[in-house]
């Protein structure tokens, strides 16, 4: 048996009782149309194709049109003792290809399963490019497409938005480049185009994801950033190629993988900015006592307490945040992006006036939890200075360091919600959440007052465990 998937056909010869050889041949329907001479009709009887051959093409075109993948089945008998008899010779052969019979053409029907058109849709809302490549004619591959909405409208369906496998691998490389992120469909396409649309894409500087099931897509599935393939139809090789497997085939677990993708993506960013925040505006604070007075404001022991909200209990807090809708409505992030971003993107226009509404009611609230935070930190340096006094105003103004450590640390609070915003991801704040935050930070004073009121036993606390602890000992003989 013979295979190609460069020619998209295969063959078969077979012998039969009457010492004849049969040559039997499938495959892309317009290809093997070409290589007939013949056709039987509904009589079983031979007839020369060269009168109706327009009408075989227009019944694959109709069938095209119609999502139907077309495989034509065809024959033709070979002389015995022209076959290879030894085996050597026998697999170096090539089936005769020629003078062919035509036996049927076939349109096999594959629909797309449920959800799929949903998923292409948000993967699309969320600027990720979805591109098809196959290897059925443009015909079908078109059809696919628009049922899919890979392809908007049938306005999408002309060059270079589809291309032939065969025309894109014969373009110069650099020329390759260019049509490559024009290309949404590609169809009679081998798996050598695959992976050069990979490559070409990848030198432009896009990240690439490639999904595949087959041997022959493990090159592509290799070459990407991204392979996934699938865990129920692909092979082997093609899944250890791969970096994700899908478990269910399904191309709607992409956007499951996109959406989490950037959510890690996203606490990341989250993490590294609340830590950058907070450990600036800490060591600005304890360098510049330090370097003054020779006393730094916090001592060890607060220090680890701070490191372990801002380490540990940060961690936890900003990195288990799960996926939101929003993350789907962000423009990817490219290749060579920084971590921390230094602008804000412009908004897209694809979502409804609600969701733009929703997202800039929660960078309001997100900035005035940051900036009321902050705030409680600065206010709490007055309850820190006179950690034994209720009055913690008593000589302040004396203390011409700390009013202006506290000045300072106010007025650059002041800036990076005025004028920073864009590198701390914060918007304005109107004077009543302005009020908001520093009504929230002095609540700290009276608290504060509260804790001190508090009488502390002379006699630790530990202290009322030491006997039972002893006398367990005893009974237990330890």
């Amino acid at each position: 048996m013979k295979l190609g998937m460069k020619k998209k056909r295969g063959g078969v010869a077979l012998k039969g009782t009457d010492s004849k050889v049969h040559i039997h041949w499938k495959g892309a329907a317009e290809i093997v149309l070409a290589s007939c001479a013949e056709y039987l009709d509904s009589n079983g009887c031979s007839q020369n194709i060269n009168q109706d051959k327009e009408f075989f093409k227009t019944a694959i075109d109709d069938m095209a049109e119609s999502s139907l993948r077309c495989v034509a089945i065809a024959y033709r008998p070979y002389e015995l003792d022209k076959v290879p008899t030894e085996e050597e010779h026998l697999s170096e052969w090539s089936l005769p290809e020629d003078n062919l019979v035509l036996l049927a053409i076939v349109g096999i029907k594959d629909p797309c399963r449920p959800g799929v058109k949903e998923a292409v849709k948000l993967c699309t809302e969320a600027g990720v490019k979805v591109r098809m490549v196959t290897g059925d004619n443009l015909q079908t591959a078109k059809a696919i497409a628009l049922e899919c909405g890979i392809l908007c409208s049938v306005e999408d369906a002309t060059e270079p938005n589809i291309i032939e496998g065969k025309t894109f691998r014969a373009l110069p490389e650099g020329e390759r480049e260019q049509v490559a992120k024009k290309i949404t469909v590609m169809g009679r396409s081998s798996p050598n185009d695959k992976l050069l649309l990979v490559q070409a894409l990848r030198r432009g500087g896009d990240v690439v994801a490639v999904t595949g099931d087959g041997t022959n897509d493990a090159p592509a599935l290799h070459e990407a950033d991204i392979g996934l393939s699938m865990g129920i139809q692909g092979t082997e090789v093609a899944k250890e190629s791969s970096d994700i497997i899908i478990l269910d085939d399904n191309f709607a677990s992409v956007v499951k993988v996109v959406r989490w993708g950037r959510s890690v993506y996203a606490n990341i960013q989250k993490f590294i900015q609340f830590q950058l925040t907070v450990n600036v505006a800490a060591l600005i604070i304890n360098v510049v006592a330090a370097v003054s007075s020779g006393h730094v404001p916090l001592n060890a022991v607060q220090l680890l307490w701070v490191n372990l909200i801002m380490d540990t209990l940060g961690a936890l807090a900003l990195a288990t945040e799960p996926p939101t809708d929003d993350l789907m409505h962000r423009s990817p992030v490219g290749r060579r992006a920084p971590l921390i971003k230094t602008h804000v993107e412009e908004p897209t226009h694809s979502g409804s006036v609600s969701r733009d509404t929703n997202t800039h009611a929660a960078s309001v609230k997100n900035t005035v939890i940051f900036n009321a935070f902050v705030f409680c930190q600065i206010l709490n340096e007055f309850n820190a200075r006179k950690p034994e006094e209720l009055n913690v105003f008593s000589g302040v103004t004396k203390n011409y360091l700390f009013m202006g450590i506290i000045g300072g640390t106010f007025i650059l609070q002041i800036m990076i919600i005025q004028f920073l915003g864009k590198f701390t991801k914060t918007v304005l704040l109107t004077w009543q959440q302005w009020l908001i935050c520093l009504g929230i930070a002095i609540v700290g004073w009276p608290l504060a007052i509260v804790g001190k009121l508090i009488p502390v036993p002379k006699t630790p606390f530990y202290q009322y465990f030491r006997k039972p602890y002893k006398w367990c000992r005893r009974a237990c003989n330890i």
